[in-house]
């Protein structure tokens, strides 16, 4: 069982993502149109919400490093497991947007608590070599909670309608922390050495730890760091406005219920297949190749998107998915490879909150825009002009640590 335990961190991490990104910012959005039509807002007013979410998390994501330091990533899980159940309850008891507002600022305590970057660092800790692969199993938890939670949302809407959804989708949490509570360990707690620990790893694609780190203040001072953020900051931008409206954006072309929800399982399972798949091939291929290649895969998905056509509109959340899945694995691979896990939450943190700045402002700047224009076509257009840019921002990324150890021997040789 133990040689195994390095794979169940990894399912571990999917699960964790599956649940507080698939609760606060994906599977939500298959509530939308019963919140407008009860409440007749307008879409700006409502997608203010992810500004609130995602802004205020990328604010505290900086601070990730040191709670991860003082308490582990496993607590920190719980503690978000346990807000996410309360903050659903609340949920079902709103009387305006102000209390939208308010119970999305406590999902911005979720995502820090128990989103993205813990569970990198959670699941990297575990792996030497195969990092990629890990990684990409436990992203896919990003895209499931989209592929499984509007499913589930938009066939319980018509039986018990919204508040009392989200008041059974409040016991999801629950079960996440009593597998956590159970499941979750160290290496130290379990005994064990990390997976390919101790084997001469220097010619592995995805080993890279026989390097040393570089702190964070280096890390700044350097290109990569500002390339990976910018990329970021542009891609995700486009990721989530566009899966925060893509429900919605079904639903102006006509498709029915069940088929808007389908059009968001489609983006975010193909999103799942890109996290697996691209996160395998960069312990087979060059990271920085897959990289870029992930870019142009998007780019094309953006470009359809932006057409409006409906019948190309599968096409384009095809590739749009699979870009954008492989993408949201590679920055996080190239990160802890670049820099190394020493300084990863405070590194991570810092790129989560530029990208997670621009994120939020995507989504309410797409609403806006929405409510200006009456559809979406600037907007996406926006997406594809963005990613093009990303494509040739990305050719800057390298290996720090590789070059920094490069630069040593030859100025010995020298």
């Amino acid at each position: 069982m133990k040689r195994y335990y390095p794979w169940l961190m990894a399912i571990m991490g999917m699960l964790v993502l599956m649940v507080s990104n698939g609760l606060t910012i994906s599977g939500i959005t298959a509530f939308d149109e019963s919140l407008l039509t009860e409440f007749d807002w307008s879409r700006g007013a409502l997608k203010f919400r992810d500004l609130i979410t995602l802004l205020l998390a990328g604010v505290l994501a900086p601070f990730l490093g040191i709670a991860i330091d003082r308490i582990g990533p496993k607590i920190l899980i719980l503690i978000g497991s346990l807000m996410l159940a309360a903050l659903y309850f609340a949920y079902s008891r709103i009387g305006s947007v102000t209390h939208v507002y308010l119970i999305h600022l406590g999902f911005a305590a979720v995502l820090v608590s128990a989103g993205l970057n813990v569970a990198v660092i959670m699941v990297s800790q575990w792996f030497v070599t195969k990092r990629g692969t890990a990684l990409g199993i436990t992203l896919i938890g990003t895209s499931l909670g989209g592929v499984v939670l509007p499913k589930v949302i938009v066939a319980m809407l018509p039986v018990i309608g919204w508040r009392e959804s989200f008041v059974w989708l409040s016991l999801v949490p629950l079960v996440l922390f009593l597998l956590v509570l159970m499941v979750v360990r160290t290496p130290a707690q379990m005994g064990m050495q990390a997976y390919g620990a101790g084997a001469d790893n220097r010619s592995a694609k995805g080993a890279t730890d026989v390097l040393p780190d570089i702190g964070y203040a280096a890390a700044l001072r350097t290109r990569t760091f500002w390339a990976l953020a910018a990329v970021a900051m542009t891609t995700f931008y486009s990721i989530m406005s566009a899966s925060a409206h893509m429900f919605l954006h079904m639903r102006d072309m006509k498709f029915d219920l069940a088929t808007s929800g389908q059009a968001l399982a489609v983006m975010f399972g193909m999103g799942m297949v890109g996290k697996f798949l691209f996160g395998l091939l960069s312990d087979v291929f060059r990271p920085k190749g897959v990289f870029l290649f992930n870019l142009v895969v998007m780019a094309a998905g953006a470009f359809l998107l932006s057409t409006l056509k409906p019948e190309l509109i599968w096409y384009a959340l095809v590739l749009f998915g699979l870009g954008w899945g492989g993408l949201y694995t590679m920055i996080q691979l190239l990160a802890v490879n670049a820099f190394g896990l020493s300084s990863a939450g405070k590194i991570l943190g810092t790129i989560t909150l530029l990208d997670a700045a621009t994120a939020g402002l995507g989504i309410w700047f797409t609403a806006l825009l929405f409510d200006h224009f009456g559809n979406y076509r600037i907007a996406f257009n926006v997406f594809f002009g963005l990613v093009v840019l990303a494509f040739f921002i990305a050719m800057l990324v390298r290996n720090e640590r590789e070059l920094i150890a490069t630069q040593s021997t030859t100025a010995r040789q020298g």
